[in-house]
């Protein structure tokens, strides 16, 4: 890999974590961190966890270090800078894991587990190619940012055990609509256990010509508060009963 670089993430209010990134694997963002807590206030004892989507490894690492995993961490990733970074990271912190380069769940038949949380990316692609978050990296979500994420909720019930839990973001740059549609017909019990407004970055007010064509199409949902532009994060968890 040609370029590396160092970030520093904030595990706890008195602990941070530094983490290896590189062109071509995504970085943390606002939603990572409440993915993150929201898990681990879900959680309480360890659990076997797949990273899916998993960037250069900050959520499963951070579950790790909170005491929520057993060992090993399973993750994977599209990105071949994403794998190689996350390997990094957990070997860093002596961090047992399966670290595994494919699209979706392609890497993991056969597999199931505990609990399996969902970060792959999940906003329209129009925004996506203007926004702060997708240097480098692809995202092929598709116009209304849902394709991948409607995959991952449709086939998940496959790869979790009894009484398994995903977790995942459904971010209002997409059509959040199609987003629950989708789980509500999957599982039995879906439950937001966070949510989370943002301002809008700078790199994409010069663009509200398509943020308004967008939410007039229904792709994405934008909130005006306090001469604000805001759109939000929420994190669901689904599951399924078990008789």
């Amino acid at each position: 890999m040609s370029q590396y670089n160092k970030l520093v993430f904030p595990l706890s209010p008195e602990r941070e974590i530094e983490l290896t990134s590189a062109p071509g694997a995504f970085t943390p963002t606002g939603t990572t961190r409440l993915l993150i807590e929201a898990v681990q206030q879900r959680i309480s004892k360890p659990v076997s966890l797949l990273d899916l989507g998993c960037g250069i490894g900050v959520v499963g690492l951070a579950l790790h270090l909170h005491g929520l995993v057993k060992p090993p961490i399973f993750a994977s990733d599209l990105s071949e800078s994403a794998v190689s970074c996350s390997d990094i990271n957990f070997k860093r912190y002596e961090c047992l894991s399966d670290v595994r380069k494919g699209s979706l769940f392609g890497p993991w038949s056969g597999h199931k587990f505990d609990v399996i949380v969902d970060d792959i990316s999940g906003i329209a692609s129009e925004i996506a190619e203007v926004s702060p978050w997708f240097q480098g990296v692809p995202c092929e979500a598709g116009k209304d940012g849902t394709s991948l994420v409607v995959e991952i909720i449709r086939e998940a019930s496959q790869y979790l055990n009894n009484d398994g839990r995903l977790f995942f973001p459904v971010i209002s740059l997409s059509n959040v609509d199609i987003l629950l549609e989708t789980a509500n017909k999957c599982f039995d019990t879906v439950e937001r256990v966070a949510h989370q407004e943002w301002p809008l970055p700078e790199e994409l007010k010069q663009h509200m010509p398509l943020l308004e064509r967008l939410s007039d199409e229904g792709s994405i949902k934008l909130n005006q508060k306090f001469g604000m532009v805001l759109w939000y994060t929420e994190i669901y968890c689904a599951s399924n009963k078990h008789i």
